[in-house]
């Protein structure tokens, strides 16, 4: 029974091992779902919602494999670690029954009364022989006869009595012998047995727990791979095309037709009427403008000169300017500017974003304006709904007294409206930015087509200009955050690339722990940098 028992102590380091294994391979699924789940503005698209709903159909399938590890220690190591215990003690208590040290016992007696009876038995021999001896003696005494006979008959008594205790002593150890072989032994071995098979039965249904623990748990794990399937099938590419369309859509006007421009004007010979009708200075319109949209004037263009006739009081510059050439010109100063603008699509150093978004194209602008008021209604409502609760709750310890003391809620009402008052003032100020935001767009739809072609090139250059910085901002690869967090402690950033953030401050999340303790967050003030992952506290 033995090798039985060190049997079902190496089956349940088996198990112990099977659920380490277990719960390493869930811990890593968890580290990799964890890894790979970026939360963001990206999660409408099918695609990126499906990732996220595979990564949680594999999270899940980790807990059912922690669940398997939990349910094979508790069920098999457990229960074998105290069963094995209890039939190590049954054991004990058996092999310990004192029936040998009986048989022992008897056989010792009988021993001693064999010995015992020899001895009698040969004493007794030897004082008859002496006592036939003195018989047959001539010079003896009748009294010595009488002596020696008498003391052969005690010995001979003496004998007999040794015999019958001999006798009995014998019979009980056959007794005993018999019960022992044939009642005690047999029981003990019966009791070893049942033990044994106990045993045997136990493991085995070990062994089966060892399967069935994980057949309970199949059914979830097939959801969770039928999930991932589904998630897979969920994708919808023709609508994640049109979200990412109108999503990212500038709202820019498209361009007009270009102006023509006569520069056979130049060769006309001068007359008192050029004071009268000043040459018109061409605006330089950047297409994407929002402010201006441009219509062609009402004139048809004259027609070309025909081939080998062109007049020869035409000087040479205006030669020069073929119509490639001024194609190259105009190229060199609206679009060459806007590739190098290109370039610089991953910059080192961004300045801050504006709060009121007015470095976004329109519709991107309106949606993040939208987007920031609902946010706030959402905290409006939530602040609101606390001040009306810790209302409620003053009425009842002004009505209650034994409740609570009603003065130790005005710290929370009085901060509840200052948050209420913040919230209403930032609400009404996006509020009216959105609304700027949509004048501003139907304003920019309207058409003027009596614009007067002597504005200054001063003014045309300011405003090319502040296009070309709305250009800039809609191509600047900003990095969205990926949630929101708040700092717990005070962390004073000293070492190169880490910032400094105060306890309470409401920070972004661009990057998360990679499991070295630190993070990336961006500041309000657009400051950037490594912060200690257990300063803050992230927000749901």
């Amino acid at each position: 029974i033995l090798w039985g028992l060190d049997l079902v102590d190496r089956y349940i380091k088996f198990v112990k091992e099977r659920t380490e294994i277990e719960q390493n391979y869930a811990k890593q699924l968890r580290n990799l779902t964890k890894k790979y789940a970026k939360r963001g503005s990206k999660d409408e698209f099918s695609n990126y919602a499906s990732f996220q709903e595979i990564l949680n159909e594999l999270n899940d399938y980790a807990g059912q494999r922690e669940l398997i590890a939990e349910n094979m220690m508790t069920a098999i190591c457990v229960e074998l670690t105290k069963y094995l215990q209890d039939i190590k003690q049954e054991r004990k208590t058996v092999r310990d029954v004192n029936l040998c040290v009986c048989v022992c016992v008897c056989v010792c007696s009988r021993l001693q009364t064999k010995k015992r009876f020899a001895k009698e038995w040969a004493e007794a021999d030897k004082a008859t022989q002496q006592a036939e001896k003195t018989e047959n003696d001539l010079n003896a005494t009748r009294l010595d006869v009488e002596k020696a006979k008498q003391h052969a008959h005690a010995r001979t008594h003496t004998a007999e009595e040794c015999r019958n205790d001999y006798a009995a002593q014998l019979q009980k150890y056959n007794k005993e012998q018999n019960f022992f072989y044939y009642s005690e032994i047999p029981q003990i071995f019966n009791k070893l047995q049942d033990m044994d098979e106990r045993r045997i039965q136990r493991l085995a249904e070990g062994y089966c727990q060892f399967s069935d623990i994980e057949k309970k748990v199949l059914p979830i794990i097939s959801k969770c791979l039928e999930g991932i399937s589904t998630a897979g099938g969920k994708i919808d590419e023709k609508q994640d095309s049109i979200l990412f369309i109108e999503q990212h859509k500038s709202g820019f006007e498209r361009p007009g037709d270009v102006e023509f421009e006569d520069y056979t004007q130049g060769i006309k010979p001068a007359t008192s009427d050029s004071s009268l009708h000043p040459p018109k200075v061409r605006a330089k319109l950047w297409p994407f403008s929002k402010k201006h949209k441009f219509v062609p004037p009402s004139f048809s263009p004259p027609s070309p000169f025909p081939l080998g006739s062109l007049p020869r009081s035409l000087p040479l510059s205006k030669l020069q300017c073929s119509p490639l050439s001024l194609c190259l010109r105009e190229f060199n100063q609206s679009v060459k500017p806007r590739i190098s603008t290109l370039k610089m699509l991953h910059k080192p150093c961004l300045p801050p974003p504006a709060e009121d978004f007015s470095h976004l194209p329109p519709e991107q602008r309106k949606k993040k304006l939208q987007a920031k008021i609902d946010d706030i209604t959402k905290e409006l409502q939530k602040t609101q709904d606390q001040s009306d609760a810790l209302e409620k709750m003053k009425g009842v310890y002004e009505q209650n007294p034994q409740m609570g003391d009603p003065s130790s809620l005005e710290p929370q009402i009085t901060e509840t409206a200052q948050t209420i008052g913040r919230l209403r003032g930032e609400l009404a100020k996006y509020e009216t930015w959105l609304a700027e935001a949509v004048g501003g767009e139907e304003s920019s739809n309207t058409v003027n087509n009596n614009a007067q072609h002597s504005i200054s090139s001063v003014v045309t250059a300011d405003q090319s200009q502040n296009i070309y910085t709305e250009f800039d901002d809609e191509f600047d690869d900003i990095e969205s955050p990926i949630g929101q967090c708040t700092a717990l402690y005070t962390f004073e950033g000293n070492s190169e690339g880490t910032i400094s953030i105060t306890e309470g401050e409401l920070l972004s999340v661009m990057e998360e722990d990679k499991g070295d303790g630190w993070m990336r967050v961006l500041r309000a003030n657009g400051e950037e940098g490594y912060i200690p992952s257990s300063y803050v506290k992230l927000t749901p």
